[in-house]
């Protein structure tokens, strides 16, 4: 358990670099390719760590999983345009059940 000291610690602004995994819907909007672009520029202020593709589904994907390759796909090419080479996983091909839903 965290003293109060500790809590209050971590309340802080950070006085260095942070260290940064983005989760991203990269191919559902532009929010998250000007995220990417500012992460990737941030200079000492970011550590970028790694880059996780997130599902979405809407209009411009047949599924979760769908939009989650194509913000794979597009992860990468941010990635090859800004001549950059950082970490990109895939992240999760379906949703969760609900918000009360855990797994081991």
């Amino acid at each position: 358990m965290l003293t109060e000291a500790q809590r209050l610690q971590m309340l802080m602004p950070p006085t260095g670099p942070v260290d940064l995994v983005l989760d991203t819907d990269a191919y559902n909007e532009i929010d998250d390719q000007f995220a990417i672009a500012y992460a990737l520029h941030a200079g000492e202020k970011i550590r970028l760590k790694a880059l996780y593709a997130a599902p979405f589904f809407n209009e411009r994907s047949s599924g979760p999983a769908d939009g989650m390759e194509r913000s794979y796909q597009k992860i990468h090419k941010l990635l090859r345009l800004a001549d950059r080479d950082v970490p990109v996983l895939r992240g999760s091909r379906e949703y969760l059940p609900g918000e009360q839903t855990w797994t081991e």
